[in-house]
């Protein structure tokens, strides 16, 4: 899960840099200024991914700490936008929705998970035994 987050969210913003008109759901210059200031929370969100993963690959109790970090990082990433994307009628707009729809679906069952996969084995990960 953790590895996929990292992937989505790498191959996103090369896309969005490289190719945006295969992903942006809006040309407006509002939408372009709101999604550009998505990547430097994207890259907290990526950095906390590859810390829980590290963390869990070495059983430490940060695990914990990277996997809620990560979890929250995503769900305040799936306000702000779906916010955006809601009273702007970003949805709405064909292809270009649906692909929005589908990244705040993303976001929201990755963050879900994460979020509940580390509490419910808290204690395993706090005190490093096999997860």
């Amino acid at each position: 899960m953790l590895v996929v987050a990292i992937v989505i969210d790498v191959a996103y913003w090369s896309i969005w840099f490289t190719h945006r008109s295969w992903i942006e759901s809006d040309t407006s210059q509002a939408y372009v200024e709101f999604e550009n200031a998505f990547p430097l929370a994207d890259a907290w969100l990526g950095l906390t991914c590859v810390l829980a993963l590290m963390a869990l690959n070495r059983r430490s109790p940060t695990a914990l700490l990277w996997l809620i970090a990560a979890g929250s990082a995503g769900m305040y990433l799936f306000g702000m936008d779906v916010l955006y994307d809601l009273e702007n009628g970003i949805y709405t707009e064909g292809a270009g929705g649906i692909i929005e729809a589908a990244i705040n679906l993303i976001t929201l069952a990755f963050s879900v998970t994460a979020l509940r996969w580390a509490w419910a084995r808290r204690d395993a990960l706090l005190s490093g035994a096999a997860v």
